[in-house]
């Protein structure tokens, strides 16, 4: 970037500065004169232009620049070298930034001339008012990002004098405008559709036609690197390409994890709300305000026993750090759950850090995109997605575009997978950057402290050694929570202080403690509450006890100690339909949704139900119902309780799961536009689908794995279902590694089975047609069992399902290739496919252009003539394509070759392999030349 700076002997000087090392600068915006009294880059370096009459304008800024404590200021008339194309087309992509980044913005209104005095009647608008609404600066199209950028914009008239700044002139802007004012105040614009930004833009107009897109790349935050001559229209069809591309990779990182924002609004909830008071302490605490505002201090760990609140401290830091930081700046974060398997491992951390940057400052998806062109959805979920997505954070963390950012990991101990890896992550990446602060927590656990201590710039905050700040939060939350227990109960006197001073002597500064009494209280008749308050004993564990002898001493005792066994054990917290569909005895209730919630209810406190949802009230109660209460909730052991699961799982999917559970109807309904049915057909067995295999992993399943057992069967019977219902879930990417776990189990049992031969023959299913079973829910019925090998076990087991509208078939070969799976998205040339689990090349690829032509005298022309002519000889109206078809009536290939349709209605989902180079088509008949040189027909009734 060049700066201008006048020294002292009054010389413009242009200076070059990198992108760490820019100081701070004025910058301005104005309309351009005539070209030939602008002064330009080669003026500057010449030290002539001051007889131009553009000159005054760079006085003026030079000025006003010096005024304001600024050394240096950027016009970019002059501080473009246009003549080096490389800069001149990174000073267009960079150009929003550098507006963004500048410490001042002046806007010279060359055609505002009136003095900015008032009349003299106080309430009619200043003289000036009507030449600055109807100023030409607000039809240009550049100085609507130079308009937006900036946080300060200062508006000037030619002689110089200061009317006001956006946010004093911003009713004026908007009525000008149409600009909404959250916009013109500094909130991200990636707050706005699309369709409002472009909106913005109607009206401007820019020298360059292709100049009305790029002046949008900064509003849109896209990089795209210009292209003069291109025109218009092209350059915004790249633009929209751009935004298409980015907003699919975004969805796609959201499909994989949960919304951090959605996870913070439920434990808020859960919690009962968050309390200002409770929290704010921590804003005057010496660690935290070193951490905050000291830039060498990067990294704060803040670490507490169960039940000290860090959760909801964590949550209030996030409120305050929004309401303080600059508006640009980033704030990401993740909660991490033990209870919950989609939150719960490192890889979970990192997708749900990236997506809460990449919708804040939507150019960082970028790195995303080096690696998602190419893989598509699998990269935020597959056996390598921790290896690529810290490759990819790491990468933001050290760009010097990334604003200002604050990332904050709650409950570090409760990340069940992986935990190492994220402690050495955050170590190293918490001293890359100095625009980057970290906050995380946990409990006081050794190895996490050993693993953090190679943090450099590093802050501690001990709860236990803030005793006396806690204790004051928890009494504000004990006096908050008993004054509305006593409006809600009536309290009177004696009562509302009895249990205020029975809390607040008991409590050992445990917010939790506080909590699950005040649930038993809101229980418990006024006349009684006295009498009770003897009950409660100080400490977490002693409370759970307590709990514990309650449900003991109940008459739905051994259903609520089943009930807590299943809780603690499942991998994420489950609905009421899938509770009941997994115990048995809840079975002839199923339908009284208000007895089921009275019977959580008697679980003491363990468990609390939001939404429709049964949770565990905190990992502390996980932690005791697995150790100290092991011998009366899991008498047996766990692996005995994930064989009740998996049993139960097994006879819920069997009873539930059939054949276009939706009713979609269409075979090539898109599993992404379905609506859902209500009442969904798959809301008890949705949990058992997704995770039935990992109940199998965890218990004593020699049993459920002879030949003939009940996974067998569930095989045999119900498997196109099973991975149809995972298509509705979302969850093929799941299926296949559960696949992959019960392969890997059944191959270490010895001899050669049946069972494990029809497993083996369902892994590669899954496998080879895991793009057309994702997309398509329906065609698990159509593409992935027409080229299925003949003696694919699966297909010889759903022969029935085949469709009975294809008359003549694919031509299959009897076993499956050397081809494990095939890889969509792919925009690059691949030269070898290996089979990762040995290493072995198993194919090299020829690589082809896509205008293939056929030589006259091999066989490949024969075949493709022979095959032309024997569907001509049937219609006289065949058509032939070389190059991928449109769409129209009839039987043909979808332009983007992977589907057959008819009427433009998808029918065929096509394995790539099969995808045509060459096609024909005539009526019911339709011929297909690949790549490879295969042909094969089909004929549809």
């Amino acid at each position: 970037m060049h700066l201008l700076k006048y020294g002292e002997d009054g010389e413009l000087t242009i200076a070059k500065f990198n992108e760490d090392t820019i100081p701070s600068y004025a910058i301005l915006s104005h309309r351009w004169g005539a070209e030939a009294q602008e002064v330009t880059f080669d003026d500057i370096a010449r030290t002539i232009g001051k007889d131009k009459s553009g000159y005054e304008k760079i006085q003026f800024c030079g000025e006003q620049a010096r005024q304001d404590g600024l050394q240096y200021f950027w016009i970019d008339t002059c501080c473009i070298n246009k003549a080096n194309k490389a800069e001149f087309s990174w000073a267009i992509q960079s150009m929003f930034r550098w507006y963004r980044n500048a410490a001042r913005c002046y806007v010279y209104l060359s055609d505002v001339t009136a003095s900015p005095q008032g009349t003299d009647e106080e309430a009619s608008a200043p003289l000036w008012d009507s030449d600055f609404r109807k100023s030409e600066w607000f039809t240009r199209g550049w100085t609507l990002q130079e308009l937006l950028a900036p946080g300060s914009v200062e508006f000037f008239t030619r002689e110089w004098e200061k009317l006001g700044d956006k946010l004093s002139l911003i009713q004026q802007i908007y009525e000008i405008t149409g600009i909404p004012r959250p916009a013109l105040q500094g909130v991200s614009l990636s707050q706005f559709s699309i369709n409002e930004r472009l909106r913005w833009k109607e009206h401007r107009k820019t020298t360059c036609e292709e100049d009305g897109t790029y002046s949008l790349l900064g509003i849109f935050d896209v990089d795209l690197a210009p292209v003069y001559g291109e025109g218009a229209a092209g350059a915004f069809r790249r633009l929209m390409v751009e935004i298409e591309k980015r907003e699919r990779c975004i969805k796609d990182i959201r499909r994989t994890c949960t919304d951090p924002r959605d996870d913070k609004k439920r434990i808020e909830n859960t919690k009962g709300g968050l309390l200002k008071d409770s929290y704010r302490w921590i804003l005057d605490n010496a660690s935290f305000q070193q951490w905050h505002y000291d830039p060498q201090s990067r990294l704060l760990w803040i670490k507490g026993d169960p039940g000290k609140g860090k959760t909801m401290l964590l949550c209030g830091i996030i409120d305050e750090l929004r309401r303080s930081i600059a508006k640009m700046d980033l704030v990401s974060y993740f909660f991490c759950q033990a209870t919950d398997s989609r939150i719960n491992s490192a890889t979970a951390v990192l997708r749900g850090l990236l997506y809460l940057l990449v919708i804040q400052q939507p150019s960082l998806i970028f790195y995303v995109r080096e690696k998602y062109d190419h893989a598509g959805k699998d990269l935020f979920e597959d056996a390598n997605a921790w290896f690529a997505l810290t490759e990819i954070l790491a990468k933001m963390l050290r760009d010097p575009r990334l604003n200002a950012t604050y990332l904050i990991i709650d409950a570090l101990d409760e990340c069940v997978t992986d935990l190492p890896k994220l402690l050495e992550f955050v170590a190293k990446q918490s001293s890359a950057s100095s625009r980057v602060k970290w906050i995380v927590s946990s409990r006081n656990w050794p190895g996490i402290e050993e693993q953090l201590e190679q943090a450099g710039h590093k802050v501690r905050l001990s709860l236990e050694l803030n005793a006396d700040s806690v204790s004051a939060a928890v009494n504000i939350f004990i006096q908050q929570k008993v004054s509305k227990l006593a409006e809600q109960k009536k309290y009177d006197a004696p009562t509302h202080n009895a249990v205020l001073a029975r809390l607040t002597s008991n409590a050992n500064d445990t917010f939790l403690w506080v909590a699950l009494v005040c649930q038993d209280l809101q229980a418990t008749a006024r006349r009684n509450v006295l009498k009770k308050l003897d009950l409660f004993p100080p400490g977490l564990d002693a409370l759970y006890k307590r709990m514990m002898q309650q449900i003991s001493e109940s008459d739905d005792a051994e259903l609520c100690k089943q009930m807590l066994a299943l809780i603690a054990l499942v991998y994420r917290p489950i609905t009421l339909e899938e509770l009941v569909a997994l115990v048995k005895q809840l079975e002839d209730i199923a339908d009284d949704t208000d007895s089921i919630r009275e019977i959580i209810g008697l679980c003491g406190s363990f468990l609390t139900l939001r939404d429709g949802i049964v949770y565990l009230v905190h990992q502390s109660a996980k932690d005791f119902l697995l150790a100290k209460a092991a011998g009366e909730v899991l008498p047996s052991g766990t692996e005995v309780i994930h064989h009740a699961i998996l049993v139960r799982s097994l006879q819920v999917m069997s009873k539930t799961l059939k054949r276009d559970m939706y009713g979609l109807q269409a075979f090539g309904h898109t599993a992404k536009k379905f609506k859902l049915p209500d009442p969904d057909p798959l809301a008890s067995s949705r949990y058992s689908c997704v995770y039935w295999v990992d109940h199998l992993c965890s218990s004593d399943h020699i049993e459920s794995l002879q030949d003939g057992g009940a996974i067998e069967v569930f095989l045999r019977n119900n498997y196109l279902y099973w991975l149809e219902a995972l298509s509705l879930c979302k969850s093929i990417p799941k299926g296949l590694l559960s696949m992959a776990k019960l392969q890997s189990i059944v191959q270490g049992m010895g001899k050669a089975t049946s069972f494990k031969a029809l497993v083996q023959d369902a892994h590669r299913f899954v496998m080879y047609h895991k793009g057309a079973i994702e997309n398509s829910p329906l065609q698990a019925y159509v593409s992935a069992l027409l080229f299925s090998p003949t003696a694919s076990l699966v297909r010889k087991l759903f022969q029935r399902e085949e469709p009975e509208w294809i008359t003549i078939q694919p031509a299959m070969s009897n076993n499956w290739s050397a081809c494990l799976q095939t890889l969509e998205g792919h925009s690059e040339s691949v030269s070898s496919i290996w089979d990762a689990s040995s290493g072995t090349c198993l194919q090299t690829l020829e690589i082809m252009s896509s205008n293939v032509a056929f030589d006259s005298t091999g066989s490949h022309l024969h075949t493709d003539i022979g095959l032309v002519a024997i569907i001509a000889s049937q219609r006289s109206d065949v058509t032939v394509n070389k190059t991928q078809q449109s769409i129209h009536l009839g039987i043909c290939i979808s332009s983007d070759g992977t589907w057959i349709t008819h009427n433009a209605q998808k029918l065929l989902w096509l394995p790539s392999e099969y995808r045509p180079i060459c096609s024909a088509a005539s009526g019911r008949f339709i011929g297909i030349a690949t790549g490879s040189g295969k042909i094969f027909t089909c004929c549809f009734k």
